[in-house]
This record gives structure tokens, sequence and C-alpha cells, in this order.
């Protein structure tokens, strides 16, 4: 079996995942994880599919009529031999996940100086989500970010604490930072 990671973006509309599904169906392949949305009218996200090493070809050419209709820009991608899907969900056994959630008034940089403080830790990224929103009470928009962190085992949650604090009274935004525990 191969495994190929199918990014995918486009102008969103209904049965664009169906028609993307139906796809690896009928090439003989199994959708095995994805992480999509839609944002700001578009559509974007990437998937793991499973498929025998001699369909591949046949995935690649059943997704051109997706790709020529132009809805979807899709990259097929195969993953390295040694990065099985599972592997790669797989929790190493020295990792530390951490929660991280922010909110605070939005400026331009959030991101930007979060991640530069997260990486000057040699803390990774695993996931992360953003959004802006209206305060309920003045209207001031609101940045929103909830982040899922690997944090290397030398590293001390209290460090890492200490320079989020830092980094959040600098950028008056309130942050809350929790291990997550395995399970």
């Amino acid at each position: 079996m191969a495994d190929i990671v199918l990014t995918v973006i486009g102008d969103d509309r209904p049965g664009l995942v169906d028609a993307l599904a139906s796809v690896v169906t009928d090439a003989g392949g199994s959708w095995t994880r994805s992480h999509m949305s839609r944002l700001g009218g578009k559509f974007a996200g990437i998937a793991v599919v499973s498929i025998a090493a001699t369909r591949v070809e046949d995935l690649d050419q059943r997704l051109d009529p997706i790709r020529a209709s132009g809805l979807l820009q899709i990259v097929s991608s195969p993953l390295l031999s040694g990065d099985r899907p599972a592997e790669l969900d797989a929790v190493p056994e020295d990792e530390r996940l951490l929660a991280l959630q922010l909110v605070g008034a939005d400026r331009p940089g959030i991101v930007s100086e979060i991640a530069g403080v997260l990486a000057a830790n040699g803390v990774g990224i695993v996931e992360l989500e953003t959004a802006t929103s209206n305060a309920p009470m003045s209207g001031e928009l609101l940045f929103e970010a909830s982040l899922m962190l690997s944090a290397p085992p030398t590293l001390s949650t209290d460090t890492l604490q200490s320079a989020l604090e830092a980094l959040a009274n600098e950028l008056m935004v309130d942050i809350e930072l929790d291990r997550i525990e395995a399970g």
C-alpha cells in the first residue's frame, strides 16, 4: 500500500469533499485521515489516502477532471517509505503535548510573536487554529488561538509558561497553558 497526501484548495461550494472522496473510493483507495476547513470563502484541506501502489497513477488521473474544472487545486504527494500515518499520529515516548489557548485584542504579529517564543524554546506546533470575533460588550475585534504543542522533555513547563506570560503581558492577551495527558 502507498500513502498519498492530497492537498486541496479552491472556491467553496457544496459537494467538494464528496467529489474528492468518490474519486478516492473509485480508485480503490481509503481515506485515512484529513483536516479540512472553509476559510474566507475558500475550501482548503489535507488528507492522507491509502491506496495500492499500482493504483496511485490511476488515482492521480481520476483527480484530473476535478482539477480541470477549476474548482480545486489538488497536489498529491507520496509519503516517504518510513512515514506511515500511524507512525505520524503516534506520540514519541519522550514527547510532551501541551495545549495553549490565547485570547486578546487583535493586532498584526500575534501569531509571529507566539511562534517565535515557541521556536526559541524548541517547541513545535502540532495544530494551530485561529479566529477573530467581535467582543460582546465593546465590539472590539478579538483574536483567539488554540494550539497543540510538542515540547521537548528537557524543557520545563514553568520555563515555557514564564516566556509565554512575558509575551502575553507585552501583547496584552490572556494565555492558558495546560499539559495534554496521553490516553
